[in-house]
């Protein structure tokens, strides 16, 4: 399997802002599941990806304000190979019961990037 580009993240202080302009601007269809506190972001179109937009939990700085997840087989074995690799994980193994799992890290110039393994169905 590759890794592909999977899912984006906007991480903003005015999510329902955010979430208006980009629906005004493109017509991206947006949900906002309110258990979550997390907007879904249909995206439209074929060969696209779909995000979300969110208000982090943790205090800003926020590098870049954006995220994108990066599809991998398993987590733990990609975590290693990031610090290995000389990167820095900020979130540890987080799950989104009934879809899948993820992990936060930074790269050397500091982005912040997430692996998600998706649960099969």
């Amino acid at each position: 399997m590759g890794n592909p580009v999977v899912h984006f993240e906007f991480w903003s202080q005015a999510p329902e802002k955010v979430s208006s302009f980009y629906e005004k601007l493109f017509g991206w269809q947006v949900r906002h599941d309110r258990e979550l506190d997390y907007r879904m972001v249909e995206t439209g179109g074929q060969g696209g990806i779909n995000g979300g937009i969110m208000k982090p939990e943790r205090e800003e700085p926020w590098p870049a304000k954006l995220c994108f997840y990066i599809l991998v087989d398993e987590l733990a074995p990609m975590v290693k190979k990031i610090k290995d690799a000389g990167g820095k994980i900020h979130v540890e193994r987080q799950e989104v019961p009934g879809l899948g799992e993820f992990a936060l890290f930074g790269d050397p110039d500091g982005r912040v990037l997430g692996i998600w393994k998706a649960y099969r169905k």
